[in-house]
């Protein structure tokens, strides 16, 4: 333990003496980067300790407007914060976050006309014959990026939606898909709210800047003493503030280098513009640290991996009350929220597929490491696919909820909310009923007491995944159908290539045969 730790201080102090941080300064606020501790007594505090306290970093989450923003207001926020270039971003099929970035006198003439770009290098996007499309920026999503904010080119950032030249939204753009699947939810007179809870890995860099397959520190879930992530994911925490993301809490996850910081609930549509600003964020910080910021679900064997939690809830359009509470309910929950739990049980391998994209997803669902591997939903016990959070009667009213834990934030979160709305609204369409909830611990039971009562596993891996995609018209709907075909024909490459990949695992064990 003692050598470890000696290694981890030592990593430490490399990281915050890297060249961009010589300053001592990350966003405009000073660090200390000196570990060394001083001997407490009364000499070095009366010499060392200043009498003036420092001046408190506010908070600034609030300082860009997230509904109802216009161009003027865009135009005037740029002006305030000597903005040079601005960032449009929006994200391909498989979540990676794209940009074209203008200079600012450019700006206007986007938020009036949107900017051309060629969609057939996109991945997912159109065909070459078919390439010519428009960005058409967003003006709630205007934030500052804060890691530019002391430069000479202070850049902005604006989240855009994908148009095609006849001026119509381009079917396939996530962000459009998503919202595709609010409208629907409109029509039954609810807003679909989700706090997703991103978990992430941070490791280091070696001197040649590549990454390094360890993790950064040797904590564990909540330490204090141990963290070296302490100082960074406050740091992430200021950032994300300057981004006009709310952070609510922020911590060390189970696993060394494992942490987890999250954001406000928030509209569907809000929090998956949000998850993006944090990936973007995250992994923009840690690098000027000198460390690797991965959303990768598993990237050491034998630990916990990174998982997305996504509580839910619908709210009425009409009044704004919790459409998912009922007093007299089983749980707090109303016949609504059990219809939808329903609906995600019966499609979860199909949304598996989108949810949990990757080969490496299905190496985090696996029994031991807290992942649900199983459908079933409860409440006071975690190994269920659904978990329903315990609420205080004060707060039920307006914080009950249910908690999807299989997703994981290698996922695109326009295309994964998407997918788990269609489900859960096809189960309040058809009236389904939820199964039984489940308080035993899932990993304790037989087979045969599964089956007695009817819990079934989630997808296995990706391959049977995009099987149960294929063969699921909800999910295929909610999608679009092209984007359906784009999707499974990058994904069926992607696990063929698994598939028939030779690892050194199999020639370390087979050679002698």
């Amino acid at each position: 333990m003692g050598a470890s730790m000696d290694v981890g201080a030592s990593q430490q102090a490399k990281i915050m003496s890297k060249e961009n941080l010589a300053t001592g300064l990350l966003c405009g606020v000073k660090i200390n980067c000196n570990l060394t501790p001083t001997p407490m007594n009364a000499t070095s505090i009366s010499s060392d300790v200043s009498t003036t306290a420092p001046k408190a970093r506010e908070h600034k989450f609030a300082r860009y407007p997230r509904t109802n923003a216009t161009q003027e207001m865009v135009l005037e926020m740029v002006k305030k914060y000597e903005v040079q270039f601005v960032d449009l971003q929006f994200t391909d099929l498989m979540g990676r976050l794209k940009a074209v970035t203008i200079p600012i006198h450019k700006l206007e003439g986007a938020l009036d006309n949107g900017a051309w770009f060629d969609g057939s290098s996109i991945d997912g996007f159109t065909r070459i014959t078919e390439s010519d499309m428009y960005l058409k920026p967003d003006c709630n999503t205007f934030a500052v990026l804060p890691w530019t904010s002391n430069d000479e080119d202070v850049t902005a950032r604006l989240i855009c939606d994908v148009y095609m030249p006849d001026g119509t939204p381009y079917e396939g753009d996530p962000r459009n898909i998503l919202k595709r699947q609010l409208a629907e939810a409109a029509k039954l007179g609810f807003q679909f709210n989700v706090g997703p809870e991103l978990e992430f890995f941070l490791c280091p860099m070696d001197e040649k800047g590549k990454v390094t397959a360890k993790p950064h520190d040797n904590a564990g879930y909540f330490d204090q003493t141990t963290d070296l992530g302490l100082q960074i994911r406050r740091q992430m925490a200021f950032a994300l503030d300057e981004m006009g993301v709310e952070v609510e809490a922020l911590h060390h996850e189970v696993a060394e280098g494992q942490h987890e910081i999250n954001f406000k609930y928030a509209d569907a549509l809000i929090a998956a513009d949000n998850a993006i600003s944090l990936k973007l964020t995250l992994k923009a910080l840690a690098q000027r640290m000198g460390l690797k910021a991965t959303f990768m679900p598993k990237p050491f064997g034998g630990v916990n991996g990174s998982g997305m939690h996504v509580n839910q809830s619908f709210s009425s359009i009409v009044d704004g009350t919790n459409s998912f509470y009922s007093r007299e309910g089983e749980m707090g929950l109303s016949g609504i929220a059990k219809s939808f739990i329903a609906g995600q049980i019966k499609h979860i391998k199909a949304m598996n597929a989108v949810m949990n994209p990757t080969v490496n997803s299905y190496k985090r669902l696996v029994v031991g490491y807290e992942a649900p591997v199983n459908a079933a939903w409860g409440q006071r016990n975690r190994s269920v696919l659904i978990r329903v959070p315990r609420i205080s009667p004060e707060t039920a009213e307006k914080a009950t909820r249910v908690e999807l834990r299989c997703p994981d934030p290698s996922s695109n979160p326009y295309m994964a909310f998407a997918v788990m709305l269609a489900a859960g609204l096809d189960g309040i369409k058809k009236g389904l009923s939820a199964p039984d909830p489940v308080d035993d611990n899932i990993w304790d039971l037989t087979p045969a007491e599964m089956q007695e009562r009817k819990i079934f596993p989630v997808a296995a891996n990706l391959g049977e995944a995009l099987n149960a995609l294929e063969a699921n018209e909800v999910i295929r709907a909610a999608m679009g159908e092209e984007t359906f075909k784009k999707f499974m024909r990058a994904k069926r490459a992607e696990w063929e290539s698994y598939r028939t990949y030779v690892t050194q695992w199999e020639i370390d064990r087979y050679m002698d045969c």
